[in-house]
């Protein structure tokens, strides 16, 4: 599986995404982690295991303690692929509005951002 799928796979569940974001507050121990959720502790570390393959977090060892840490990356890559998308629907909805001031003969809004074209998705897909 390819760095962003896994991402999003992992990111499908909201389980994995409360561990992310409690991750996102400073690293923390499994134990810790686990304690919100009504799941066994090798429940939780099943999802761990999903969030480290997909490289969001990574786990070591400190004696008897076992912190896991939140790595950014992989989000800002997802980030970076689904703002092409945003862009997009931006400037579609900005090309409707457009569209219906037009028909009801009022002047075009003004924008307080700049609409960008589209980017070329990094995937390789064409656009």
């Amino acid at each position: 599986m390819d760095p962003l799928s896994a991402t999003f796979a992992a990111l499908a569940d909201p389980t994995r995404r409360a561990i992310l974001a409690r991750l996102a507050k400073g690293e923390t121990s499994v134990t810790e982690l686990a304690q919100p959720f009504e799941m066994s502790l090798p429940a939780v570390t099943k999802h761990l295991k999903v969030l480290e393959r997909a490289g969001l977090i990574t786990r070591s060892r400190a004696a008897q303690w076992r912190p896991c840490r939140l790595e950014p990356a992989p989000l800002k890559t997802a980030n970076d692929w689904l703002e092409h998308y945003r862009q997009f629907w931006e400037g579609s909805f900005d090309r409707l509005e457009d569209y219906l001031a037009d028909l009801q003969g009022q002047p075009r809004p003004k924008r307080t951002r700049k609409v960008a074209p589209p980017k070329k998705a990094r995937t390789g897909e064409k656009t």
